[in-house]
């Protein structure tokens, strides 16, 4: 699974944490010559509002702005998870177990890149989703993106 640069992760992960609020995770999207989307997923048990994104946004870009840890230009954004929330870690799989999820993988896995099922866990670094009756065993090193479907 693609992640951000340790550096910037924890310096991150300092920041929101102290602030009181989980970080689910970042996400870098190149922007082409526009250079990098930032865009970190923020939680809390009481849910997201906008002024705790603002609040995080103020707080952890006068950190970046300091500690310098990304040399192109790019362009911050601090969100919540949402309903089709972002699956990063093993732990996020484990949590979300029984849930209907879509993955897409760097590479061909039994000649797919796509999946949509339901999530089985996590065994050995492989994450476990079961599509119509099949049971598909993806590393998590070749997890290029994860999503909980939600269901209405």
């Amino acid at each position: 699974m693609r992640s951000a640069p340790e550096k910037l992760n924890s310096l991150v992960k300092q920041e929101v944490e102290l602030l009181g609020y989980e970080l689910v995770g970042i996400e870098m999207v190149s922007q082409g010559k526009g250079g990098i989307l930032l865009r970190i997923y923020i939680d809390h048990a009481d849910g997201i509002t906008l002024d705790d994104c603002v609040e995080v946004s103020h707080q952890v870009s006068g950190v970046l702005d300091v500690e310098d840890p990304i040399k192109e230009n790019y362009r911050l954004e601090v969100s919540s998870p949402g309903l089709d929330r972002p699956l990063f870690e093993l732990a996020h799989f484990e949590r979300y177990k029984g849930s209907k999820v879509r993955v897409k993988a760097q590479s061909k896995i039994e000649n797919r890149h796509r999946f949509t099922g339901v999530l089985g866990g996590v065994e050995e670094n492989q994450v476990l989703i079961e599509e119509d009756g099949t049971l598909y065993r993806i590393p998590i090193e070749l997890i290029d993106s994860a999503r909980v479907v939600p269901e209405f």
